[in-house]
């Protein structure tokens, strides 16, 4: 269990670390330096960037927890904390695709154009989005870490 624990750990890290990095730290320095014309494209570079991560991270996290489950007897044999985790997961990957797919299809299409107006609206959708799955990440990083307390 040990292997995939590391796979499962590392694809949190990445995805869960790469939203608080982006959301708490980039977040506000870009708006206090940047306008719009430069501030977009970083973000939608950065983004880019970022989300070919979390992809490899989803894919990671869920072969290794679905791994993990299995071994533990399946759903069946699997105690609640473990239930909330995948729960919460698949919640956080669908926001995620919808953040990839909509918002941020929008955000680079903008910044192609240059449209700023258009641009600044679909940063701001991927922010609230983002600030919802880092949330729902650390509650789950929370779960994770005292749910076996719980059985």
């Amino acid at each position: 269990m040990k292997i995939p624990l590391f796979f499962h750990v590392l694809g949190i890290v990445v995805w869960v670390g790469g939203m608080f990095f982006a959301y708490m730290a980039l977040r506000p320095a870009a708006a206090h330096l940047l306008e719009p014309p430069q501030r977009l494209p970083l973000w939608q570079d950065t983004l880019r960037h970022f989300f070919n991560w979390v992809w490899i991270s989803i894919a990671l996290v869920l072969a290794s927890g679905f791994w993990m489950l299995f071994q533990m007897g399946g759903f069946k044999g699997a105690p609640v904390y473990v239930h909330a985790m995948l729960l919460i997961g698949v919640v956080m990957t669908a926001i995620f695709v919808h953040a990839y797919f909509a918002p941020f299809r929008r955000l680079s299409a903008s910044v192609a154009a240059q449209n700023w107006k258009a641009g600044s609206a679909a940063l701001g959708e991927i922010r609230r989005l983002v600030a919802f799955n880092l949330t729902l990440g650390l509650i789950t990083i929370a779960i994770a870490t005292v749910g076996a307390v719980f059985r």
